[in-house]
């Protein structure tokens, strides 16, 4: 006699039907995991099955989409490189006043090292490494070029303007630019035991932006 009422069977479970992948989905996955290892624990110290867990991909898809770990790390630099690159031309500097669109780099510049340590973390191993992704990079020079141009754009409309001096290049005053940012946010643990203050305060943060912007434009203001 069956056990359910009115002979009813009990309902099969359903099978579940696989989800077809997304390649694009499973790719950008995989790079977002990426940043995160690299740039916790260094080109050498990352693992390939650590990315595949934290993208939820299966570690066949590592090789299968990018070849092997040089080159998710080459294509997870050019990756971040080019989000800051991106997001430089959407200031729109050139709708702004020369001296408005300078300060508005300046400030940005700092900000996006500020909000984005994952940045500043695979930018030091790969120099310590020699840069060898980045010489292996047929992306990465192109992408500062619009960079540039909008720099030297900036600061030719400021000298027909009467307002920046003659003083800089582009290249030359984007180096001052960064390394005024940079080195404040790559030593910070350091500079805050050598110095005594928490230079990763809000309160902090906010004197050395002020400072940076400062520094910056009075370099190139026309006296």
């Amino acid at each position: 006699m069956s056990s359910h009422p009115h002979g009813a069977r009990a309902a099969s479970p359903k099978k579940s039907t696989p989800q077809k992948r997304d390649p694009e989905a499973t790719s950008q996955a995989l790079l977002d995991a990426a940043v995160v290892e690299f740039s916790e624990h260094g080109f050498a110290g990352a693992r390939v099955d650590r990315i595949a867990a934290i993208a939820g991909a299966n570690k066949q898809l590592v090789y299968h989409y990018f070849g092997n770990k040089d080159e998710l790390y080459r294509i997870t630099l050019e990756r971040v490189y080019k989000q800051i690159r991106d997001r430089e031309q959407e200031l729109h500097l050139s709708d702004l006043h020369p001296v408005a669109a300078m300060e508005t780099l300046i400030a940005f510049s700092f900000d996006y090292l500020a909000e984005h340590p994952e940045f500043i973390a695979m930018l030091n191993d790969e120099n310590r490494l020699g840069a060898p992704h980045l010489k292996a990079s047929e992306n990465v020079a192109n992408m500062h070029s619009p960079l540039v141009k909008l720099i030297e754009e900036t600061l030719a409309r400021g000298i027909e303007a009467g307002v920046f001096n003659d003083r800089f290049g582009p290249v030359n005053l984007y180096l001052s630019i960064a390394g005024l940012s940079y080195f404040y946010f790559s030593n910070q643990n350091t500079l805050s035991v050598i110095f005594e203050r928490d230079l990763g305060s809000p309160a902090q943060i906010a004197r050395r932006r002020q400072h940076v912007i400062d520094f910056a434009m009075a370099a190139i203001i026309s006296k």
